[in-house]
């Protein structure tokens, strides 16, 4: 099957996600500057939840671009990632209208680690349909942002409970691992345009 029409499903459905988020920006009903004050928490969580989408949105590209077509389980893979994305508007508007409470806090770090979860199982159906010599398996190398990620969601989870401000700033440090370029995927697909698949 062509690869075209998950993408266009999936760019559909990221812009719906950030659209949906940025909704629940609510505007001050007064024009002074101290009237942003209430919004602020919720303008936070929106910024970190905006920065992941983008995340994805640009590693999903890259991982597509390793894919030269896609098969039923690629299909699936990709709507299980979908589903956690779409959580990301209500999880971060829990948190940001709570103040950055335990709970909500937790839970949105529990999205953020099934979301990571997911991808890391659209990246192994691709993978499997792609084989071991594929672009993909040669990009991947060791993954360690790939490996460090779930092990700092996993400590941020609970942590929300005796600290929700550590937590958030441990959910910020992952974004900022991944904020970082990963030229991986690059070089792999330029290696392969230039005839060196190795």
């Amino acid at each position: 099957m062509e690869k075209n029409r998950l993408e266009a499903f999936s760019d559909g459905v990221l812009a719906i996600i950030i659209t949906i988020m940025v909704l629940e920006l609510k505007v001050p009903r007064s024009g002074e500057l101290a009237a942003l004050g209430p919004v602020w928490p919720t303008f936070l969580s929106y910024v970190l939840s905006y920065i992941y989408v983008g995340i994805y949105w640009n590693n999903h590209h890259y991982l597509f671009q390793t894919t030269r077509r896609v098969s039923a389980g690629i299909l699936w893979s990709n709507l299980h990632l979908l589903f956690w994305l779409s959580l990301f508007p209500f999880a971060t508007a829990w948190m940001g209208q709570n103040h950055v409470a335990a709970m909500p806090t937790a839970i949105y770090g529990v999205v953020l680690l099934m979301a990571g979860v997911a991808y890391y199982v659209l990246q192994w159906a691709i993978l499997a349909h792609e084989g071991k010599s594929s672009v993909l398996a040669a990009a991947l190398g060791r993954d360690w942002k790939g490996k460090i990620s779930p092990a700092i969601y996993l400590s941020a989870i609970p942590l929300a409970f005796v600290s929700a401000w550590i937590s958030n700033a441990m959910y910020a440090l992952v974004a900022l691992l991944w904020l970082i370029p990963d030229r991986r995927i690059e070089r792999a697909l330029r290696r392969v345009e230039h005839g060196h698949p190795g």
